[in-house]
């Protein structure tokens, strides 16, 4: 079992918005990296970054949402570049359907994992109508919370039934956003908090997003607030990765390296 980071481009925000106490002057590149997990009993991709039609989603925003942005190469085209057999894929789990998180679906013809608290939300909220417009050419894969308690979390789902990869459920800035944690056979641990938290620098300071964004991003800011210190109990043992933190994701090998 082995883990690879794909990065698919960035885009900027300013440190004010992401977390408080941030400074309006520190402009961040904000992450849009897919992950792979490669597994005996079949390999999963966790989000799926940018896609080659970025610029049209970003246009889908509203105006002021929209942000500088850069794309990188897609998960398609860093699967094909490495020669990966994506016959292997069971599919791509998204942390929630969010435009930055789905975009390059529409260039992966592959199931998409999802649960059914997130596939009504994506269906009805204005967040998710790229997801929307992509998802209609993908089988959707459909899973359920029906294992115990796990690090805290209520209830949770092993997905290779090994507890090597393992998907909680962080209700809060969407009604189905999940947390996924991933440990590897030489004892690294890594939780997936998906927005969470948007910057590292929230779980050191213990800074919840500013009240703004708090109300404009998450559809219930005090379950946000209650996972993100369940999370931050959990920093000594496990690497954090906030889906947008670009240094998250150091020590994790780039597929294409």
């Amino acid at each position: 079992m082995t883990l690879y980071q794909l990065p698919t481009g960035t885009y900027e925000t300013r440190a004010v918005f992401a977390f408080k106490g941030g400074s309006f002057r520190d402009k961040r590149p904000f992450a849009a990296t897919s992950v792979l997990v490669q597994h005996p009993h079949g390999d999963l991709l966790i989000d799926a970054g940018f896609g080659s039609r970025v610029d049209a989603h970003m246009r889908a925003l509203p105006r002021i949402e929209r942000a500088p942005h850069q794309l990188g190469s897609t998960v398609s085209e860093q699967l094909r570049a490495k020669g990966h057999d994506q016959s292997n894929l069971r599919g791509v789990l998204v942390t929630h359907s969010h435009w930055d998180h789905v975009s390059g679906l529409d260039d992966l013809r592959l199931p998409i994992w999802i649960n059914e608290g997130e596939l009504q939300y994506a269906g009805q909220d204005k967040g998710g109508r790229v997801f929307r417009e992509i998802s209609g050419s993908h089988r959707i894969h459909r899973y359920e919370f029906r294992d115990g308690p796990y690090l805290g979390f209520a209830s949770s789902y092993d997905v290779y039934g090994d507890g090597s990869v393992v998907i909680v459920p962080a209700r809060g800035h969407t009604t189905g956003s999940v947390i996924t944690f991933v440990a590897l056979p030489s004892g690294q641990r890594y939780a997936f908090i998906g927005d969470l938290t948007w910057q590292l620098d929230a779980m050191v300071r213990r800074a919840e997003r500013p009240l703004m964004m708090r109300m404009l991003a998450d559809t219930d800011p005090k379950l946000v607030r209650e996972d993100m210190l369940r999370v931050i109990a959990l920093t000594d043992t496990m690497q954090i990765v906030p889906s947008h933190d670009v240094s998250a994701y150091d020590g994790i090998p780039a597929l294409l390296d």
